[in-house]
């Protein structure tokens, strides 16, 4: 087993960088997953810790593990109260129009059984709210930064392409799959900060995988 680096660690948390490829939970179909760890993450606690929230199997970076009931309680208020910051970044098929902006489109979920589910935005779905600015142009793509206020399943990936246009990289779902120099959707969780009362913030970082790099990303 791979081994998983380390971003932030005290008594109440972890966060761990996770590998694209690695799902949180155990997928139906088999393959590596988060809970394949959880035992060497224990570093002398008695419990494992436990998965506040989720990232898709194919996103890399940062995923907040609680050490205990009482801090996974306490950090699942906080992601409802929307006391988490996150950061990520995307590397989009194309060029957006415009350097930054917020998109607002509420999403819903959709099922066929040729296609499997999905998400849609849909007036009467849930509200969705993803804040962008342009890093950089990487050739015919673009790196862009996503500082999400809500946390919907496959929010990125669905407010890029229906809110501006333009899919993720790789993403077979929603529009760029088979992409050269992309063997997954190029979605990194950059950052993620969460306001602790009475203690100092979580803060972690994760530094760009190496297929972002091979694509000229920079995380400037």
């Amino acid at each position: 087993m791979a081994d998983i680096k380390i971003l932030y660690e005290d008594g109440e948390a972890l966060v761990i960088d996770k590998p694209s490829g690695m799902s949180v939970d155990r997928p139906r179909k088999g393959g590596i997953c988060l809970e394949d760890h959880l035992e060497r993450l224990k570093f002398g606690f008695q419990r494992p810790p436990v998965a506040v929230h989720r990232l898709d199997t194919d996103t890399s970076g940062c995923l907040l593990l609680a050490r205990n009931p009482k801090s996974l309680a306490r950090f699942n208020k906080a992601f409802e109260e929307r006391l988490v910051g996150k950061t990520y970044l995307a590397i989009l098929a194309g060029h957006p129009l415009g350097t930054q902006g917020t998109i607002e489109l509420s999403l819903s979920k959709i099922s066929s059984a040729e296609k499997g589910w999905r998400m849609i935005p849909a007036k009467k779905g849930k509200p969705a709210v993803s804040h962008w600015e342009l890093v950089g142009e990487l050739g015919p793509h673009s790196l862009i930064r996503f500082r999400p206020e809500t946390g919907r399943t496959h929010q990125l990936r669905v407010h890029a392409l229906a809110g501006l246009g333009l899919p993720l990289l790789g993403d077979p779902i929603y529009g760029a799959g088979n992409a050269p120099g992309a063997k997954r959707t190029m979605l990194h969780a950059e950052s993620l900060t969460v306001t602790r009362p009475g203690k100092p913030p979580i803060e972690a970082r994760a530094a760009l995988p190496a297929d972002f790099l091979a694509l000229g990303a920079t995380d400037g």
